[in-house]
């Protein structure tokens, strides 16, 4: 049955909406590249521990080659369950959806029937596209789950998406959130344009996905002209990749941005966060080799903690990047600060165990 986002719980949309901390999900393998459920778990309890809002699961974190591999459904029921079984409070539950309008809304189908609330749309399988088939596609996904948009950085995969198009976008009445990732200024503030020029400012949360700007992402207002009016829009949380690492120190930064935006005060200190997170992604999302070691430079991470067994992707060439280990070693050295080691290993056990 179709879900229209007036149907979700106060529980759900409230904090959707006012925003929250919701990490991209990594997928757990063993060393032959099958699903490590143990892991896989673990990594669920640790997210919720840590305080995340919200888990946003079979994204590009995830890995989008979990459909081929057939892993698709029991990575988001796996996830669903764990986080129903765990958490004493709601959370947000957003399934990645992909490929083309067919694929998409059966995903889509798939999400529901294990409890999400919305649906993270890539549009990277409709490249060539005009703009009127991409708001077509989007409309028809949105008549079957509530929808977040997803800007997509073309360095993974991601299409160019004009304001023209946002604008449209925003229309479509069941969005409910817009993640901008394509790691551009320019093009985030397309986004935040077609937003306000299709009056969804109140309707639609911002969050950002621009692992490389975290900081000012969440502090910055955005000033938008709409005729002879001036809008100021905010961008109300962050659905990350960088933030299924460290996510307990995540959660700090993000209450801590918040009191200071609600108050009206940024300190200094809290700027200089921003190239301080920044560094850490470098190394964590591989940007010296084009992002390719993005997704195991996170599971390296995660390893070390012990949330994982191994760096293991679905496609065996993807493994970290030259010097990329060495570059981890650094800024966790350097940023010793911002992690969350200790809290790991004062519960990992707990999350590992059955």
């Amino acid at each position: 049955m179709p879900l229209h986002w007036s149907d979700l719980p106060a529980g759900i949309l409230e904090p959707l909406r006012r925003g929250t901390v919701i990490p991209a999900h990594p997928l757990a393998l063993d060393a032959s590249r099958r699903l490590d459920p143990v892991h896989q778990r673990a990594l669920t309890r640790y997210y919720l521990d840590a305080g995340a809002g919200g888990l946003a699961v079979g994204v590009h974190s995830t890995q989008f080659a979990i459909r081929e591999a057939g892993l698709y459904e029991p990575v988001l029921e796996l996830a669903a369950r764990t986080a129903r079984e765990w958490a004493r409070r709601p959370v947000v539950m957003i399934a990645g959806l992909a490929g083309g309008t067919a694929q998409a809304c059966a995903e889509a189908q798939v999400a529901l029937a294990h409890g999400y609330h919305a649906g993270l749309l890539s549009l990277a399988a409709m490249k060539g596209a005009s703009i009127d088939q991409l708001v077509e596609h989007c409309a028809a996904v949105a008549r079957v789950v509530p929808l977040v948009g997803f800007y997509l950085q073309t360095a993974v995969g991601g299409i160019a998406l004009p304001v023209q198009f946002w604008q449209r976008f925003a229309g479509i009445d069941n969005v409910v959130a817009i993640k901008m990732a394509p790691f551009d200024r320019y093009r985030t503030l397309d986004v935040v344009r077609g937003v306000v020029a299709a009056r969804a400012e109140e309707r639609i949360a911002l969050y950002t996905g621009n692992d490389d700007h975290i900081v000012l992402d969440l502090l910055a207002p955005f000033v938008v002209r709409r005729g002879d009016e001036t809008v100021t829009v905010r961008i109300r949380g962050g659905l990350l990749g960088h933030w299924s690492v460290w996510t307990r120190g995540a959660v700090a930064l993000f209450e801590r941005i918040r009191a200071a935006a609600e108050a009206g005060r940024v300190e200094d200190d809290l700027l200089a966060l921003d190239s301080r997170v920044t560094d850490c992604n470098s190394a964590f999302f591989d940007v010296a080799h084009g992002y390719a070691g993005c997704i195991p430079g996170c599971h390296e991470v995660l390893r070390r903690q012990g949330l994982l067994a191994g760096t293991w992707c679905l496609d065996p060439a993807e493994t970290l990047s030259p010097g990329q280990a060495a570059e981890i070693d650094r800024v966790c050295r350097e940023h010793a600060d911002l992690s969350d080691d200790a809290f790991v290993a004062a519960h990992l056990a707990r999350w590992l165990a059955p």
